[in-house]
């Protein structure tokens, strides 16, 4: 979460229907919090009726005048240039907007229709001669009534995103949430009522052209049946998401956004003093590390109480609804197989010695010492160079980068610069970490960033890109089928930071510099990987342990020091104070189990990028295909084109090993 946070998602719920509450994020602090602050993001349930869309959900960034009222004010141009405020009148023009009143207005009376037109039909009207016409008829009004939910829920998350402590923000999210959450009651039998046709008429519905446009959609809702309770129950669940689940997660996002951190004589808010973690000032990082470890500590109790709520619930939901496994909602969210996840797993974990381990101790061996302190983990190299990148370069080396691989998506990049979808200032009151959040294909999506003109800056940059792409690509599937597996969400934002480095790895003459570039990559991996992973163990002991009472703030960071002390190794040395920082972790609090979905993107971006440096002949045409598709077909049809198959248990054993050899040039090195 120090500087970056990744795609946000949105929360696994079988019983939420196709409508979506404000703010979908999952990141403020990139899940990966270790380096990118994910994300911000608290991710909306996933409705039994759509996948989640790959979003860094909105965390709360200030923005343009013309977009938002009483945003803070942007700080005055650095060493990076002026830097861009996105405009958020492609939604809205503010939040009194007459139009959100109409929009809300509209989204009401269309809920009510759909239900009075189609409720206890639908068994019926799929049956008849004509049913599949029928049946696509009301799944095209049901997505037309997601995408308009779309663009009220996302503009609410992203005004709440800039300034989640604002009290007129804060009550016009609450409204819009409490006004989404009402009308998709009216929703919620659809999903439910197209689970229980027979299996035959619905499949000879979908002989029917309009209706077979949906199949992808329809067959995806259908893994959910087992899971599904009986009408009552799902409305039940729903409606009382807003004061638990919902209001916990709002809890964290107010709670962690108006903690101060006293550095020095300075009071900071979480961004900037995590950034001090990154200071070539030995001093400053030690200082950061124990005001954060201060302000964290007085505040445990909070952040114990709202993760074993949010673990409490989730089990609740998960016992009532059938999951074995702590993690099962997430797999199926994630339309992946639990054994594919588990030999994920166990590869990264078995190869912490080789990669995180190793790479650590030869840092240390950089500053001249045997052990690093946990604040010195990400510390700049000695040797890695001091300028500020500004925002002008930032934009030329990421578009270059993509440009060389395909001027089509160079193009679609460009947009987000000209056309004012970027927000990029570093802001009190914003959110940590970055998002790229797609909003409703009727819209585009947004980029939010907290730009201070580093390196990491600047991957952040081609991260935020990469998933605005594939948003802008997968749109034309349509609302329902436009969102991602999050295990391939992650592959576009990861293949673009991926692009990147390699442009500046070609670009760079000093060999130093090239080592340092090169060491910063491998920081970044091991970041996506190795702690991405440390964190999923880290959730899978906290819920397993949740079934059998509360678990104490003490006990809490236990286990996290347990499983953080495997991952990183004896290079490091976790010293006291760094027992609380699972607090800040947004990923735990919006979407559990989530973080995987980072190692599995980053391995396969390096399986994917060496079929591409063998055969680039066509590579970017497929490519492009791949995230076009959007949630259309399963992670191993769109895999196919490339021959690589992820459920082959030496899949993973190819992606690290690209880590290792990296460390093994730094170790040549010197």
């Amino acid at each position: 979460m120090n500087s970056r946070s990744k795609s946000a998602v949105k929360k696994s719920a079988i019983s939420k229907p196709a409508l979506r509450k404000p703010n979908t994020k999952t990141s403020a602090a990139k899940a990966k919090p270790s380096k990118r602050s994910p994300t911000k993001r608290s991710p909306t349930k996933r409705s039994p009726t759509k996948r989640s869309p790959t979003k860094r959900s909105p965390t709360k960034p200030s923005l343009a005048k013309s977009s938002l009222a009483n945003s803070s004010p942007a700080k005055p141009a650095s060493k990076t240039g002026k830097l861009p405020e996105w405009n958020l009148a492609d939604l809205y023009s503010g939040i009194d907007a007459p139009e959100v009143a109409r929009d809300l207005e509209r989204m009401d009376a269309d809920c009510v229709a759909f239900e009075t037109d189609y409720k206890g039909k639908l068994a019926t009207g799929t049956a008849k001669e004509d049913g599949g016409k029928w049946l696509a008829e009301a799944v095209r009004r049901y997505e037309a009534i997601d995408d308009l939910a779309g663009r009220l829920g996302s503009y609410a998350g992203l005004v709440h995103a800039g300034d989640s402590v604002d009290p007129k923000i804060s009550k016009f999210y609450g409204d819009v949430s409490e006004r989404l959450t009402t009308a998709s009651t009216h929703l919620l039998f659809f999903a439910l009522e197209l689970n229980r046709i027979d299996d035959d008429i619905l499949n000879r519905a979908m002989q029917a052209a309009e209706l077979a446009h949906y199949r992808p959609w329809i067959e995806d809702l259908r893994k959910e049946k087992p899971y599904q309770l009986d009408d009552k129950l799902e409305q039940l669940f729903l409606e009382k998401s807003q004061t638990g689940y919902s209001a916990f997660n709002r809890l964290f996002d107010q709670t962690i956004s108006s903690l101060r951190f006293k550095v020095g004589p300075k009071e900071l808010a979480i961004e900037p003093t995590l950034n001090l973690l990154q200071d070539r000032d030995g001093a400053k990082r030690k200082a950061a590390a124990e005001a954060l470890a201060k302000t964290f500590k007085a505040n445990e109790r909070t952040f114990a109480l709202i993760t074993n709520t949010l673990a409490k619930d989730k089990d609740i939901s998960d016992s009532w609804r059938g999951f074995k496994d702590v993690a099962d909602s997430r797999h199926l969210n994630n339309r992946v197989e639990r054994e594919v996840v588990d030999a994920l797993v166990a590869s990264v974990r078995a190869a912490y010695p080789k990669l995180s381990h190793r790479y650590y101790a030869l840092k240390a061996r950089w500053f001249g010492r045997k052990r690093l302190a946990y604040w010195d983990r990400n510390a700049p190299l000695p040797f890695a160079a001091t300028d500020i990148i500004g925002w002008p370069d930032a934009r030329s080396m990421v578009l270059s980068a993509y440009r060389g691989f395909s001027p089509k998506m160079a193009d679609i990049a460009e947009r987000f610069f000209t056309d004012r979808w970027i927000d990029a200032p570093v802001r009190l009151g914003k959110a940590p970490g970055a998002f790229s959040h797609p909003t409703t294909p009727s819209a585009h999506p947004y980029v939010l960033m907290n730009y201070q003109g580093k390196p990491r800056d600047v991957m952040t940059l081609a991260h935020e890109l990469g998933h605005g792409v594939h948003q802008v690509l997968a749109a034309r599937n349509g609302a329902l089928m436009a969102p991602t597996p999050l295990t391939l969400a992650e592959t576009a934002s990861v293949f673009g930071e991926m692009l990147t480095f390699r442009r500046l790895l070609a670009q760079t003459k000093s060999a130093k510099q090239r080592q340092a570039l090169l060491a910063g990559k491998v920081e970044d991996m091991i970041n996506t990987v190795v702690r991405q992973i440390a964190f999923y163990s880290f959730e899978r002991a906290v819920h397993t342990e949740r079934k059998n009472g509360e678990l104490t703030a003490t006990r809490l960071g236990e286990i996290w020091l347990s499983v953080q002390g495997e991952s990183l190794g004896p290079a490091i040395e976790i010293k006291a104070g760094y027992e609380n920082y699972w607090m800040y972790i947004p990923h735990f609090i919006h979407s559990p189990f989530y973080v995987y979905a980072y190692a599995f993107g980053d391995c396969l971006v390096n399986s994917l990028y060496a079929v591409y440096e063998n055969a680039a002949e066509g590579f970017a045409e497929r490519y492009l295909d791949m995230l076009a598709a959007g949630g259309t077909k399963h992670y191993s049809e769109l895999l196919r084109p490339f021959g690589l198959d992820a459920k082959d248990p030496k899949f993973w054993d190819g992606g690290l090993s690209v880590i290792a050899g990296m460390i093994d040039e730094l170790e040549a090195m010197g």
